[in-house]
C-alpha cells in the first residue's frame, strides 16, 4: 500500500497549487453549489491522473509529440483562460446564481470544461515527473504494473480529496454572502482568471524565444 500513499500524497502536492482552475472551482462553487464547484474540481483531477500516467508509463512515447507543439498547447490554453475571464466578468452574475439555485447548471459541463482546459497543458506532466522523484518512485521500468496502478489510484484519490476539502469549505462560507457580495467576487474572479491567461500566453513566447536561442 506504500505505492497508494505516496500517489495520495503526489495528487495533493499536484492539485493544492491554486492556478486559474482552482480559480475557477472557486468562483463556480460560490455562485452556484458544491456540486458544481466539486465536478469542476473532478475534472481536473481526471486531467492529472492522464498527466501522472503518462508521466509513469508513456513519457519517452508521448512527449517528443507534445514537447514539438508545448507552445502552441500553451498559448491555446492560455486564450481559452482568457475567454473564460472575460466571460465571468461580463456575465450577469444575479441571473446566474437564481439558475444555478434551482438545478439549471448541468454538472457533466462543469466537469467536461476543466478536463479539457487542464489538458490544454500538457507541461504538467514534468510536474508529476518531479513529483515521482520527491516520493521516492523510480520511472525506470522496475515498479510493476500493480504498483503503478496503486499509484495512480493513489494519485486520483489525493486530488480528488483536495477538490471535495476546498470546495466543500467554500460552499460553507458562501451562504455568508449575499448576491451583491458574489458580484463583486465573480468580477474579481473574471479578472484573475483573466490575468493568469495572459502570463501563460506570454510564457509561452517567452520561453519559446529562449529554448530557440
Amino acid at each position: 500500500m506504500i505505492f497508494f500513499i505516496k500517489g495520495i500524497v503526489m495528487g495533493l502536492m499536484g492539485s493544492i497549487p491554486l492556478g486559474p482552475i482552482g480559480v475557477l472551482c472557486i468562483q463556480r462553487t460560490l455562485s452556484g453549489r458544491f456540486r458544481s464547484g466539486f465536478a469542476s474540481g473532478l475534472g481536473a483531477a481526471t486531467a492529472d491522473t492522464i498527466f501522472a500516467t503518462v508521466a509513469l508509463f508513456f513519457y519517452s512515447l508521448v512527449m517528443s509529440f507534445i514537447e514539438s507543439r508545448m507552445t502552441l498547447l500553451t498559448v491555446i490554453g492560455g486564450i481559452i483562460i482568457i475567454a473564460i475571464g472575460v466571460s465571468l466578468f461580463v456575465r450577469k452574475t444575479k441571473v446566474h446564481i437564481r439558475r444555478n439555485r434551482v438545478g439549471g447548471k448541468k454538472i457533466f459541463k462543469d466537469y467536461i470544461s476543466t478536463f479539457l482546459l487542464t489538458l490544454t497543458n500538457p507541461a504538467y506532466i514534468l510536474v508529476f515527473i518531479a513529483l515521482f522523484s520527491s516520493v521516492g518512485i523510480a520511472r525506470d521500468g522496475s515498479m510493476s504494473v500493480a504498483g503503478g496502478v496503486l499509484t495512480l489510484l493513489g494519485v486520483a484519490a489525493g486530488a480528488c480529496s483536495w477538490w471535495f476539502v476546498l470546495t466543500f469549505a467554500v460552499d460553507k462560507l458562501r451562504r455568508r454572502f449575499r448576491p451583491r457580495h458574489l458580484v463583486i467576487l465573480n468580477k474579481a474572479a473574471g479578472v484573475l482568471i483573466f490575468v493568469l491567461g495572459v502570463i501563460a500566453v506570454i510564457s509561452a513566447f517567452v520561453s519559446g524565444g529562449i529554448k530557440s536561442i
